[in-house]
């Protein structure tokens, strides 16, 4: 990794979220470029040979899934980041089995991205919840896992559950509620 100006890919469809990270990471002396789609992502990855990448897990109708993967087996050292707004275990899992090192949730503080990049260590000694999941905490993460299971397709997950497509769409766009 090169010691000055950094390079970073920052992946998400939220425009104006990307204007303001991408202006506290410069502010950080990191040389960003901003993908808002998984084919403009990888095209300028292809150009900039990241050291680091943020991506979000909903970038449009993309996976930032298949991002990770791509990302990381292209560029083996780099240090990617998942920032989402909609965490999930399964999500989580994933991402970090692709080649993310870190899974924060939005909103996340400039700080704790930058940190998540060089934490390499797991740790022992965080909180464990004490109370069990809330049963629709439950049901966000399976409609996550089942999602996932058919990568992505809102109509083969939705077949898969005896569901109209509609009513998991409107499922899936509500923000995950509290463990």
């Amino acid at each position: 990794m090169s010691e000055e100006n950094p390079k970073l890919l920052l992946v998400d469809d939220d425009e104006i979220f990307c204007k303001v990270l991408s202006r506290a990471l410069q502010k950080r002396e990191y040389n960003v470029e901003v993908a808002y789609n998984q084919k403009d992502a990888l095209e300028q990855a292809q150009q900039l040979h990241p050291e680091f990448a943020i991506v979000d897990l909903r970038i449009g109708n993309d996976s930032g899934l298949n991002v990770i993967k791509s990302l990381a087996s292209s560029y083996p050292d780099i240090r990617i980041v998942v920032l989402t707004g909609f965490a999930s275990i399964s999500t989580a899992v994933e991402s970090i089995k692709l080649g993310a090192i870190h899974y924060l949730t939005k909103p996340a503080e400039i700080d704790d991205i930058l940190t998540a990049f060089y934490h390499d260590e797991g740790n022992a000694d965080i909180n464990l919840q004490t109370q069990p999941m809330s049963a629709k905490r439950m049901e966000w993460e399976h409609l996550q896992k089942v999602l996932h299971d058919h990568n992505g397709n809102i109509s083969a997950a939705a077949r898969a559950m005896g569901m109209h497509r509609r009513t998991l769409q409107r499922k899936l766009s509500k923000k995950p509620v509290k463990v």
